[in-house]
C-alpha cells in the first residue's frame, strides 16, 4: 500500500510517501509508523483511506492508498 504524509508529518518522516506491504488495519500501520518514526506518535493526525477518512481501526489491503493528515486550518 502507498502511505502518504502532509504538512509536518512529512518534516518527521522526512519523506512525503512510501510503500508499506502486510499491514492489515490502521492500529497496525500506527505501530509500525511510530516504531519508525516514534516523533509521530506525539503529534494528531486523521487517517484517509482511498481519499475517505475513518476513525477507529480499520481493515486495509494492499491496494489501498492511506493519508496522514495533520490539523489543518482555513478560512
Amino acid at each position: 500500500m502507498k502511505v502518504l504524509f502532509f504538512g509536518s508529518l512529512s518534516d518527521i518522516a522526512g519523506k512525503t510517501e512510501f510503500d508499506l506491504n502486510h499491514i492489515q488495519s490502521t492500529d497496525q500501520l500506527k505501530e509500525k509508523l511510530f516504531d519508525k518514526h516514534p516523533e509521530l506518535a506525539r503529534h494528531s493526525f486523521l487517517i484517509a483511506i482511498n481519499k475517505k477518512v475513518y476513525t477507529g481501526n480499520c481493515i486495509l489491503k494492499e491496494e489501498d492508498v492511506v493519508a496522514l493528515l495533520p490539523p489543518f486550518s482555513g478560512g
